[in-house]
C-alpha cells in the first residue's frame, strides 16, 4: 500500500506515522516546515509566549501576596522570542526524527493536482515530479484570513499572528482586530508583557465556542488586565499614523479612531488549498474547504482530506491529528470513524478555558432538557493557591438519567482538566458515575466533582443553591 500525504503538520505527520505503523509505504510532501502551523507559527509558539506572560503577570500581581518580594523586574523580549524559537526547533526536529524512525520518505516541495489521483510536486531545487499512489491524504491546513479592509494590506505596522510571534521589540501599544481565540490569546500575552492593548470586534459576543458563563468570566479578567475591549465596532479602514497605525471603526455613536504602534489582524483562518488545483483533481469543495465524510473520504476514490482544510469541523491541531489517524486506518483496511463528540476546545486566555460537549446556549437552541451544576474555583484549595481562586466549572447533564452533555471550565489547568470530561462524554457517563469516582486532594480536579455534586444540590465546599431528592 502506497500513500502520499500532502502537508506535514499535526494532521499530516500523525497520519504518516499511523499509516507506517500499519505497514504502508508513505511519502510526505511538505513545502515549508515539518510540524506545520501548530509547531512553527501557531499553537506551540503562542503557548511559549503565554507561559512567559503568565510568569510576568504573577510577578506583577501576586508575588507580594505569595511572600516573594520582587521590587523591580523587566521583560527581556528578545529572550522570550528565543525561548519560543528553541521550543519550536526542538519539537520540529523531533517530528523529523519520528518520521525517519518510521521510514516515512519526506519530499521538500509543493504539490498540486493535475488529474484525479495524480499530483505534480515542484521540489525545492525547482525540479518537478509526477506522483501517484494507492491513496492520497490532503493535510494542507489553513492560513490567516485577510479581510478586504481599505489600507490593511499596505499599511506598515499591520501584522498577523505570525508577525506577532516574531517581533524583535516589544510594542508599547497594539490594536487587536478580532476578539476570537487567536486575537485574545495574543492580546493576553502582550498585555502581561506591558503592552497597552485595544481590542475591536465587529460582533456583539466573543468566543462563541464557549458557554456564555465561561466567556463572561474570561472577558471580566481581560478587562481586569487593563485591556480596552470594544464590541460591535467593525473596522472600516486602516492608515499610517506617525510611526504607528490608525484603525478607524464604525460604532453606534459614529466613527472612532484608535492608534497604536502595531495592529494585529486576527479575524480567523481559511483553508490552505488555493495552490492545490482542487478542480483539476475533481475534488468537491466549498470555496476551498474540502468536503469529506466521517471517514475523511472526499468524493474522489482514494483521496482523503483532514484538518483545517476540510469543511465543517473545528480548526484545531488535535482535530487534525485525530482525523489523520482515521484516514490512515481506513486506507489500510480498518473501519475508523471520526467522532466530534469528544473533541475539546481549549482557549489559552488568562485564566485558560476549555470545553467539551454542548453549551447551555446550544441546549436551549435545540430544545434539549438539561440541568446545570456549577462550582466556583474560589471553593477549591489548589485553585486558590494557583491563581487566587478565579474561575468556575460548569456541568450540563440530561435530567432523567444524568448523562453528561457538556463540561465547561475556566481557571487554572482547565485545558488539562477537560480530558476527564471528554472521556466522560465519550463513554456516556452519568453525573453519578463522576461523583462516585474519588478525586485526589488537593487538586483542581476536585472542582469537577463538586460541579457534578451541584447538579443535585449536594456541593460540599460551596453553599447549597438548591436541594433535590
Amino acid at each position: 500500500m502506497q500513500i502520499i500525504i500532502i502537508g506535514g503538520g499535526p494532521g499530516g505527520y500523525v497520519a504518516a506515522i499511523r499509516a507506517a505503523q500499519l505497514g504502508a509505504e508513505v511519502t510526505l510532501v511538505e513545502k515549508q516546515h515539518l510540524g506545520g502551523t501548530c509547531l512553527n507559527i501557531g499553537c506551540i509558539p503562542t503557548k511559549c509566549l503565554l507561559t512567559s506572560a503568565e510568569l510576568a503577570e504573577n510577578i506583577r500581581s501576586r508575588s507580594a501576596e505569595l511572600g516573594i518580594d520582587v521590587p523591580e523586574f523587566s521583560v527581556n523580549f528578545a529572550q522570550v522570542i528565543k525561548h519560543k524559537n528553541d521550543i519550536s526547533r526542538q519539537l520540529t526536529s523531533g517530528v523529523s526524527g519520528l518520521l525517519r524512525a518510521n521510514k516515512v520518505k519526506v519530499v521538500d516541495g509543493e504539490a498540486k493536482f493535475t488529474a484525479p489521483g495524480t499530483i505534480s510536486v515542484t521540489k525545492a531545487d525547482g525540479s518537478k515530479e509526477t506522483m501517484k499512489a494507492d491513496a492520497i491524504i490532503i493535510a494542507t491546513g489553513s492560513v490567516n484570513s485577510k479581510p478586504p479592509i481599505p489600507g490593511l494590506a499596505d499599511t506598515p505596522g499591520v501584522i498577523d499572528s505570525t508577525g506577532a510571534l516574531s517581533l524583535e521589540e516589544l510594542p508599547q501599544s497594539m490594536i487587536v482586530i478580532g476578539a476570537g481565540v487567536i486575537g485574545l490569546e495574543i492580546a493576553c500575552a502582550y498585555a502581561a508583557f506591558g503592552t497597552k492593548i485595544t481590542v475591536v470586534e465587529a460582533a456583539s459576543t466573543v468566543l462563541p465556542m464557549l458557554d456564555g458563563d465561561i466567556a463572561d468570566i474570561g472577558m471580566k479578567h481581560i478587562r481586569k488586565m487593563g485591556m480596552d475591549v470594544h464590541m460591535e465596532c467593525p473596522v472600516k479602514s486602516v492608515e499610517p499614523c506617525g510611526d504607528g497605525v490608525a484603525v478607524i471603526c464604525g460604532s453606534k455613536d459614529g466613527d472612532v479612531k484608535f492608534t497604536a504602534d502595531k495592529a494585529l489582524v486576527a479575524v480567523g483562518r481559511r483553508a490552505n488549498t488555493a495552490s492545490l488545483e482542487l478542480e483539476a483533481g475533481g475534488i468537491a469543495n466549498d470555496r476551498g474547504r474540502i468536503i469529506v465524510n466521517e471517514r475523511m473520504q472526499t468524493n474522489v476514490p482514494g483521496v482523503y482530506a483532514i484538518g483545517d482544510c476540510v469543511l465543517g469541523y473545528a480548526q484545531l491541531a488535535h482535530t487534525a491529528s485525530a482525523m489523520g489517524e482515521v484516514a490512515a486506518e481506513n486506507i489500510c483496511g480498518m473501519d475508523a470513524v471520526y467522532n466530534e463528540k469528544t473533541n475539546p476546545t481549549c482557549v489559552y486566555i488568562e485564566p485558560e478555558a476549555a470545553a467539551v460537549g454542548l453549551t447551555e446556549e446550544q441546549c436551549k437552541a435545540k430544545g434539549i432538557d438539561y440541568i446545570v451544576g456549577k462550582f466556583p474555583m474560589a471553593g477549591n484549595g489548589k485553585a486558590l493557591i494557583l491563581n487566587g481562586g478565579e474561575g468556575m466549572v460548569k456541568i450540563i447533564s440530561e435530567p432523567k438519567y444524568g448523562e453528561i452533555l457538556g463540561v465547561h471550565i475556566i481557571g487554572p489547568r482547565a485545558t488539562d482538566l477537560i480530558s476527564e470530561a471528554a472521556i466522560a462524554i465519550g463513554s456516556e457517563l452519568t453525573v453519578d458515575e463522576l461523583i462516585s469516582t474519588i478525586h485526589s486532594h488537593p487538586t483542581v480536579t476536585e472542582a469537577v466533582r463538586e460541579a457534578a455534586l451541584d447538579v443535585y444540590g449536594r456541593c460540599v465546599h460551596a453553599a447549597p443553591k438548591r436541594r433535590k431528592k
